[in-house]
């Protein structure tokens, strides 16, 4: 993906979506808890702001985006909690502004990056259109969050292929992450969109095979939901492997979250350890951190 134009369309337009769910929301809504422990709604935003403003000055100022890298080592495992603690601490008027303005920075700025650039980030440099679509991933993983937390089923909607497509790109890292050697045949994906259209990728004939809604398939690769509440079907052993290691973001292996005890499909519960599905945005491909 060269022309990131679609992906920033994208990531606009989900950012502008989540926006809308938290603009009227109540202090007690904004503080209520979400699947990730420890962290309330506050500090689902105050993450998102947080990797924008650390993405917009890796594009803007790739040498002072260096000392983000020495402080994020000195403190691997608490950086990203203390960036999401130090925002949700702000009155949330104070963050909506925050988390509004930095985005529209990294927008236009990822929209006027030269042809080619390439921007330094917590692992390897990334393009503006693998960095919009690292911010969409998150965006819409961080939202799915919140939405749980208020209790608010979201419509799919075609922006979901974007991140489709990283989860189908990540299988060999899920594979790796979890010390297994990846499997030499390409697989058939095959995923139903929003509108009934269907997105396939890989050989026609290859027989180890997905299939389910798009939905499904990117709340399992951003582990927002167990496997056993989702429709995906697999054909195939290491298909079906897959389904169990699933993992679009970088870093090391995610717990996910458990089923869910009350009824088969109803959605995820809220049961994930420290740190489950935080990250400074970077795809599975390109590194990045939890």
């Amino acid at each position: 993906m060269s022309d990131p134009t679609a992906v920033l369309d994208d990531l606009r337009d989900e950012s502008d979506e989540l926006d809308r769910l938290v603009a009227g929301l109540t202090p007690e809504a904004w503080a209520a808890a979400t699947p990730a422990e420890g962290w309330s709604v506050a500090h689902q935003i105050a993450h998102l702001a947080w990797t924008d403003r650390a993405a917009l000055t890796a594009v803007t100022d790739p040498d002072s985006f260096a000392a983000e890298i020495t402080k994020a080592l000195a403190a691997p495992h608490s950086f990203v909690d203390d960036g999401a603690a130090q925002g949700a601490a702000l009155p949330p008027a104070d963050l909506m502004h925050r988390w509004r303005e930095g985005r529209e920075l990294l927008l236009t700025a990822l929209r006027e990056a030269p042809p080619g650039a390439r921007f330094p980030w917590y692992g390897p440099p990334m393009s503006a259109a693998t960095m919009a679509t690292a911010r969409l991933m998150e965006t819409w993983a961080h939202g799915q969050d919140v939405a749980d937390a208020l209790g608010v089923v979201r419509k799919p909607t075609a922006r979901l292929a974007q991140i489709a497509r990283i989860g189908v790109r990540t299988r060999d890292f899920a594979y790796r992450v979890h010390g297994l050697t990846p499997p030499a045949e390409p697989f058939r994906v095959e995923l139903t969109g929003p509108g009934g259209e269907l997105w396939v990728h890989g050989p026609e004939d290859a027989a180890q095979r997905v299939s389910g809604p798009a939905s499904d398939f990117c709340l399992l690769v951003t582990q927002r939901a167990h496997r056993a509440d989702l429709s995906l079907h697999a054909t195939g052993p290491d298909a079906d492997r897959w389904l169990d290691i699933a993992q679009a973001f970088a870093g090391p292996p995610g717990k996910g979250r458990e089923p869910r005890a009350d009824e088969p499909g109803a959605g995820a519960a809220p049961d994930r350890e420290p740190g489950a599905g935080r990250s400074t945005g970077g795809t599975a491909d390109e590194g990045g951190r939890r």
